[in-house]
């Protein structure tokens, strides 16, 4: 493993760009917006869990071979745009079908509700090749030829850093439900907001798919 100098260093570097807006905060603080707290944090588990899959995946060698492949990448690339921007269609069908009335924004989470955000937010991030691309790029830096086994240092960095993510998503879903509460009065900005919420993930989606390898 690396060195307690190089473990600090990668701790700050893994903390900063965690709290750096990204896809991932944006996407959190969007269905926090739009369904409350309790999907926003069951996306936010949902996403870490995500992250964890490229990062086991990193470690075995198997992100790599997706970013090798033009075919691969472009073959996932497109299942997650896909179905970030059928999220937000239907986040914008919602909040269109919907009434003042028809809201009760002081009801609790409803349980069907978050495990549909755990599992949405763990697809959204699965499926996304930059994250695979990102872990590949950046835990690389910190590992050791003379430590642990590749695989084991990679994993155990990735993890750190997909924890550090979901912090940094629990501290946006608390900031974005502050703001919806205080909405609450109003619910004419709750509909705004989960407009808002379903443009960002069509935006999210649109910009994955214009993401592109490696290689080119």
């Amino acid at each position: 493993m690396p060195e307690m100098s190089q473990m600090g260093l990668f701790f700050v570097a893994a903390l900063l760009l965690a709290v750096t807006p990204g896809p991932g905060i944006f996407y959190v603080a969007a269905r926090t917006l739009s369904g409350g707290r309790g999907e926003g944090i069951a996306s936010g588990l949902g996403t870490g869990l995500g992250g964890m899959v490229h990062v086991f995946a990193g470690g075995l060698g198997l992100s790599a071979l997706v970013l090798a492949s033009a075919e691969l990448f472009t073959i996932l690339k497109w299942i997650g745009a896909a179905y970030l921007v059928w999220l937000g269609m239907r986040t914008l069908k919602s909040a269109y079908s919907k009434t003042d009335a028809a809201l009760d924004l002081q009801a609790p989470p409803v349980a069907a509700n978050t495990t549909s955000a755990f599992r949405e937010g763990f697809l959204v991030e699965a499926l996304n090749p930059k994250t695979a691309a990102f872990f590949l790029a950046f835990v690389p830096q910190f590992i050791t030829a003379d430590g642990a086994s590749i695989m084991v240092q990679f994993i155990v960095l990735g993890s750190i850093s997909v924890a550090l993510n979901t912090l940094a998503d629990f501290a946006v879903v608390f900031a974005a439900h502050h703001i919806r509460h205080y909405s609450a009065s109003r619910p004419a900005s709750i509909l705004r907001f989960r407009k808002l919420s379903g443009l960002t993930m069509i935006a999210l989606g649109l910009g994955l798919a214009a993401a592109e390898t490696r290689n080119q």
